[in-house]
């Protein structure tokens, strides 16, 4: 019977018997398999990482993080000074809006510093007390700001790195004094941003961040160009950011505006970018799985040719047709099934081997110089992995269909006479 054990295992065991008997050719055939699912299992690891290391730089700008802005309108309706943003709305806010887990605001202006009878062009940056914890930025040298300081109109400040190479190239700025105007500070740390901002942000090369009532002193006012409210979760972010927008028009007279947004979009954006490159890549593999399947294809039609003999003698001994189609179709699946499995292994065992030389100091620096993403880890889509056996085995299927089925249809009378 045809579904019987015995019959499958006969099957089998002759279509190993035959690519035993062609190596080489079997190896061959079974490289554009090997190709393409590698490919399939790289392109879905790649793109996971790509994406990963996206998504964890746009979270580290703030994903859950509204800013609110007033909006110039023009010589139309000038700005009064009870329209700007100012300590009392940072306060309403945090009362009105049970989501918002902190609130700081930033205000920012652009002087020129003295340091060892050079000018230095700065922007001066005041902060409020939640900055840090909404902006996350890092000490490089010396420490932040704590609550005295924000409190007591400590005259401190924290510069940017490239700031400290620039006026302090031999020396550590921390501890030196800096003079903006008529006002000294003691440098007391040396900051960084976490992670690329993609310029939603006020911080830049120059900064020169403070506590912010010392910004009183050159403006002579205490309101804010740029407002932080952090949400208590992702979710939460577009109900903030409505909230923002409506407590800052009810604290304003009605011809004040402002801009109210978020980077939920920034992050959206990127998920459906990197979703696309990665079925755009997808495709690609697939592609290549197909040029191997047609290559199967090649292949076993010139070997249904070469074996027309062997053929007409097991039909002539009474083998049916099914067995000679399931028998080809068997050699078929078995090329791209062990090609799939081989090409699996690589595509696992790159990443892997990559995630442990991450372990490495020295490796691990350099792979992070040059490939950022690898800081985030490597992740293997297993759904890849399945995907990649499942199309490869479908490929040999179908490309082995044909010449199966046209090894099954040879006459016994005429397979003989072929010489």
């Amino acid at each position: 019977m045809r579904n019987t054990s015995a019959f499958w295992n006969e099957t089998l065991q002759l279509a190993m018997q035959a690519l035993r008997a062609n190596k080489v050719r079997a190896v061959l055939t079974m490289l554009g398999v090997i190709i393409g699912s590698a490919c399939i299992v790289l392109v879905v690891t790649v793109s996971l990482a790509g994406k990963r290391y996206i998504i964890s730089e746009i979270e580290g700008v703030g994903s859950n993080l509204v800013v609110a802005e007033m909006v110039n309108p023009g010589e139309s309706a000038p700005i009064t000074l009870g329209d700007e943003i100012t300590p009392g709305d940072l306060q309403a806010v945090k009362q009105a809006i049970p989501q918002v887990t902190e609130a700081a605001g930033t205000s920012d202006i652009h002087l020129t510093v003295m340091v060892n009878a050079v000018a230095h062009p700065i922007a001066l940056v005041g902060v409020t007390e939640g900055f840090n914890a909404v902006r996350r930025l890092v000490a490089v040298h010396g420490r932040y700001f704590d609550q005295d300081d924000l409190m007591s109109r400590s005259k401190v400040c924290l510069i940017t790195e490239q700031l400290a190479s620039t006026m302090f190239p031999y020396d550590s700025p921390v501890g030196k004094d800096l003079a903006v105007g008529e006002l000294h500070f003691t440098i007391i740390g040396v900051f960084r941003e976490r992670v690329s901002t993609f310029g939603e942000t006020e911080i830049t090369p120059e900064s020169v961040i403070v506590p912010f009532p010392l910004i009183k002193d050159y403006t002579g006012s205490e309101y804010f160009k740029t407002f932080y409210a952090q949400a208590d979760s992702p979710d939460d972010v577009p109900l903030v950011t409505e909230r923002v927008a409506e407590v800052l028009a009810s604290r304003h007279r009605p011809g004040a505006k402002y801009h109210v947004y978020n980077l939920a979009g920034i992050l959206s954006a990127a998920k459906s970018i990197s979703m696309a490159l990665t079925l755009l890549l997808i495709v690609v593999a697939l592609i290549a799985l197909t040029i191997s399947g047609i290559g199967i294809m090649n292949i076993m039609l010139v070997t249904v040719t070469e074996r027309t003999r062997e053929i007409g003698i097991r039909k002539a001994i009474g083998a049916p047709r099914h067995a000679i189609l399931y028998q080809f179709l068997a050699e078929a699946v078995l090329i791209s099934g062990t090609g799939a499995l081989i090409g699996i292994a690589i595509g696992i065992l790159i990443p892997l081997t990559a995630d442990a030389m991450l372990t490495i100091p020295t490796v691990a620096d350099f792979l992070r110089d040059f490939v950022p993403a690898a800081e985030a880890g490597i992740p293997i889509s297993w759904a890849s992995v399945v995907l990649a056996f499942l199309v490869s085995c479908s490929t040999g299927v179908i490309f082995g269909y044909l010449p199966a089925n046209r090894a099954a249809k040879l006459h016994p009378t005429e397979s003989l006479r072929y010489e």
